[in-house]
This record gives structure tokens, C-alpha cells and sequence, in this order.
């Protein structure tokens, strides 16, 4: 059970992953941000606060779109774990 305690007491991220060590991943934070910085630089206050809404409404969408996959992985795994212990 030490695996769950240490779920229980949060030493276990289940949504955090090593990006560093994914080459593809790290560029494409690179160019995401090079983009954005190119695109603030040519906005006007209104149009970078539209932008910021946008992009916080984003962030939220993939925050409930990352747990339903959580859940639905996790709910995969136990199903995995049931069937080969028959």
C-alpha cells in the first residue's frame, strides 16, 4: 500500500512529467512562446487583454480536458489490474 499513501499525502503528481526529457515537447513550448512574445509586441492594450482572456480560457479547458483523461486512464488501469486477477 505504500504506492497509495504516497498518492494520499500528494508525493505523487500523477499530472506532472518529466518535459525536459521530451525533446519534441520542449520545442514546442519554444516556439509557443517565441509566438506569443512576437505577437504581444504587435498588439494594443486591448487587443493583448482579448488575447490574455483567450488564453486563460484555454488554459482552463485543457486543465478539465487533462482530469477527464486522468480519470478516464486511471479507470482503464483498474479495469487492466481486475481482468488479470480473474
Amino acid at each position: 500500500m505504500r504506492i497509495l499513501e504516497e498518492f494520499w499525502y500528494g508525493n505523487i503528481k500523477p499530472t506532472e512529467y518529466a518535459s525536459a526529457a521530451c525533446k519534441e515537447l520542449k520545442e514546442a513550448l519554444r516556439l509557443i512562446t517565441r509566438n506569443e512574445e512576437k505577437l504581444l509586441a504587435t498588439m494594443t492594450e486591448e487587443q493583448k487583454e482579448l488575447f490574455s482572456r483567450y488564453t486563460d480560457a484555454v488554459h482552463e479547458h485543457q486543465t478539465m480536458v487533462e482530469c477527464l483523461l486522468f480519470q478516464s486512464s486511471f479507470k482503464l488501469g483498474a479495469k487492466m489490474m481486475v481482468e488479470v486477477m480473474e
